[in-house]
Parts: structure tokens; sequence; C-alpha cells
């Protein structure tokens, strides 16, 4: 059978997966917090016909070139694009936007997710949670200087400041750009309760996509190096607004001609070879 038929089958598949890819950047370019993707193919294993040889002085003879033939195409990688998507002012206070590198953390259930997407809110019984439900993550324990200590473990908003023996109520929060929550009472005090967790990691586009725009480790991710805003590498909170899809949309309708181009020139490929097949078999008449 004819090695340019699998080679065109091959063109197919992985253009295919290209739209595909491609199909679900579009789809999600209002996405808050949704990092695109991006397809790398690369050839298959090259069939030997001649392997190459050293020249021969002794016989007054050059060296020769390997004569190989290409199988055909295969997907390498799909690559996650973590560049920074743009900034979306919603001024609700809850919302928090990542300016620069890092994860928010949250609980769902038993399992540890990280996302960009910080449209978050508290429920009735004072938990800040993200979309779905998942319970973002944060300090809730500092130092005399203020330094955060302990692990992370979920954000509550305070029924009273405890510093009395009368409880006061809540009057008001706010978030800072270091993530520290700080709750006003009706007496006016004054209160850190809780620093938001950033995530950070060595190789991020090693995080497995869940859904709900939402990351989990992998085996090549590297393990979460959990701190806060501003601390090492991470970047700055910005309160009351949200991040956006990093989608660039002309660069994904121009991915969606050169997959278009590249599945119909495959399939050209299938049936030039089935017209070749064609004069094979119809030889003897």
């Amino acid at each position: 059978m004819l090695r340019s038929l699998f080679a065109g089958i091959s063109g197919l598949r992985v253009n295919q997966v290209m739209l595909d890819v491609t199909g679900n950047n579009i789809a999600n370019a209002n996405t808050v917090g949704f990092k695109s993707s991006s397809t790398v193919f690369s050839d298959t294993l090259s069939q030997m016909l001649t392997s190459g040889s050293a020249p021969n002085g002794a016989a007054n003879r050059g060296g020769s070139n390997p004569i190989q033939v290409g199988l055909g195409v295969q997907l390498a990688a799909t690559n996650t694009n973590f560049n920074q998507g743009s900034n979306q002012t919603t001024g609700r206070a809850t919302d928090l936007m990542i300016q620069g590198d890092g994860m928010f953390v949250v609980q769902k259930g038993n399992d540890t997710v990280y996302t960009r997407a910080g449209a978050f809110s508290f429920d009735r019984t004072g938990n800040l949670i993200a979309p779905g439900g998942g319970l973002v993550q944060g300090y809730t324990t500092f130092d005399g200087a203020g330094k955060h200590t302990g692990a992370p473990g979920t954000i509550t908003l305070p029924a009273d400041d405890g510093a009395t023996p009368t409880p006061h109520a809540l009057k008001s929060y706010e978030i800072g750009a270091d993530g520290k929550i700080t709750a006003t009472f009706d007496d006016d005090s004054r209160t850190v309760i809780a620093q938001v967790a950033i995530a950070n990691f060595t190789n991020p586009m090693g995080l497995e996509k869940i859904g709900g725009t939402s990351f989990q480790v992998s085996a090549n991710s590297g393990a979460a190096d959990l701190g806060v805003a501003g601390e090492g590498s991470r970047g700055e909170i910005v309160p009351g607004s949200v991040e956006m899809s990093n989608v660039d949309l002309a660069a994904e309708f121009t991915n969606l001609i050169l997959a278009q181009r590249g599945f119909q020139a495959s399939s050209r490929v299938i049936t030039t070879s089935d017209q070749v097949l064609e004069e094979l078999v119809n030889i003897k008449r």
C-alpha cells in the first residue's frame, strides 16, 4: 500500500485536533481566567531506504547521505499559554485578579485545584467561594509582625472581633493588593482576618486542565509552592477586577485557516494516492 495514503490520513488527524483546540479557544474568548492552548506537530518515524556511508579515501569514493522517506505527522504537544489576560474592572470587592505569576488555591471536596478566575463571593456562612462552590484558601493566622503562619485554610468572615467580651458586628471588609482581608466592626476596630494564598509552579504548562477554568497538579508540573501576593515571583492582587481570557481572536482565526488548508491538502494527498492505486488496479484491462 502507498505510504502517501497513510501520511495523508495522519495529516487529517492532526489538523482535526488543531481545529478542535482552536475551536475551544474561540468558544472561551470571554471566559474569565481562561488560558488558550496551541498545538505542536512533529514528523513520525522515517523509513530508512539506504543508510549513509563515510568517505573511503582508499577506494577514491566520497560519502553518501542516508535516503529516508517520512511516514506522516503526529501531535507532539498541546501547550497552554499562560500570558496575562486583560483587566476587566467589575467594582465588586470580592473579585480578584493576579497581575503577574501565580494561581488562586481552591478546595473542592478532597481535591485542591488552582485557577486564575477570581470571580469570588461570600456564601451565607461567610466562606469565600469560587464559582461552583469551591472554598478559596488563605492564611488565617499571623505572628506579631503580621507575617502569615501555618498552612492555608478556608477564608471565613468573622461574627465578631473577639477583642472584648461583647461581640461586635461586622460592618465592612476590604481586600488589599497583598491579599490581606481587613474587617471593620461597628465599633470601628479593624482586624486582618485572612490573606489569600497564591500558588506558583516550576512548570505551569505541566498542569492539567480539569474544567471549570481550573487546573490540577500533574507529574510534570511540580508541587505547588504556596505563598502570598508579592512574595517571591508571585504577582500582586488587583481587587475589584477579574482577568479575562487571553485568547487572541485574530491569531485563532488565522489558525482556523491554517488547519482548514492543512486538512484540505491532506485530503488531496489521499485522493491522489487513491487515483494512483486505481491506475495500478486497472493496469491490466
